[in-house]
């Protein structure tokens, strides 16, 4: 029986997806030359992000503190709930799903373009027939780079996130450090720190591999390219919003 791709599209690419994972996770051929294409992958995708992220997140928090203040106005809620809430809201959203969001932008791009790139130039190609496991020598230190450092940015991101509210809060006259600073250690609950780790984790999975798997299959020339580019940020920003549904469903009950 013969199977109608355009019916079956999505199970097609699922299947393909989890067979290029297996081969992905194979055992590698020299290790020295996966560990020296790690660093770079680490410094080309993690570090290179620090920078935005760490502004990104500086301006974030002094804008959820403005909103805090001017939309929980009552005489009745203590000042100190605009730290705690800016607190929350970093840890619990902002910097693990709306930071992932960005990510997928900047890296999952990046991913999609560069093997997309290799798969059109034919240096994949080039590389199968010298027996080389095109796939995991690829994919594999990207994956590890991006969910190495996904935590890692997260813990940057709130630490500057809070820093922008201290910034923000006291020099719009809103409210006082002393004030914000109680509200930031006030009621602290270490498992929205657990949960939001355990997210960027699935996250950064997701960001490293949506994108290498659309640029590893990807036909055509550079408009290809570019399309898968487009396909692997606007994929893996859904697959995100659907994985943060599913592990807050899991995680709070």
């Amino acid at each position: 029986m013969k199977f109608n791709i355009k019916r079956v599209g999505v199970l097609y690419h699922i299947g393909q997806y989890f067979l290029l994972m297996v081969r992905v996770f194979k055992k590698p051929e020299k290790n020295s030359i996966y560990l020296h294409q790690l660093v770079l992958e680490i410094e080309k995708l993690g570090i290179h992000s620090v920078g935005i992220v760490a502004i990104i997140s500086v301006f974030m928090g002094g804008i959820i503190t403005l909103q805090l203040t001017y939309n929980m106005v009552n005489p009745l809620m203590p000042s100190y709930i605009i730290g705690l809430g800016n607190r929350d809201t970093l840890i619990l959203e902002f910097s693990s799903t709306v930071l992932s969001l960005m990510l997928a932008g900047k890296v999952g791009s990046n991913i999609a373009s560069e093997i997309g790139s290799m798969r059109v130039t034919e240096q994949i190609d080039s590389m199968e027939i010298m027996g080389v496991n095109s796939a995991s020598y690829l994919i594999l230190p990207k994956i590890i780079a991006v969910v190495f450092m996904s935590p890692l940015l997260f813990i940057i991101s709130v630490t500057c996130g809070i820093f922008g509210g201290l910034i923000t809060g006291p020099l719009s006259g809103v409210v006082t450090v002393a004030t914000y600073m109680t509200g930031i250690t006030t009621m602290f609950v270490p498992f929205y720190v657990y949960f939001s780790i355990i997210k960027t984790f699935v996250f950064g999975f997701l960001i490293a591999t949506v994108p290498a798997y659309l640029g590893y299959y990807v036909q055509g020339g550079a408009l290809e390219v570019g399309r898968a580019s487009t396909k692997a940020v606007v994929n893996t920003s859904i697959l995100i919003l659907f994985f943060d549904l599913v592990l807050t469903q899991l995680l709070f009950k």
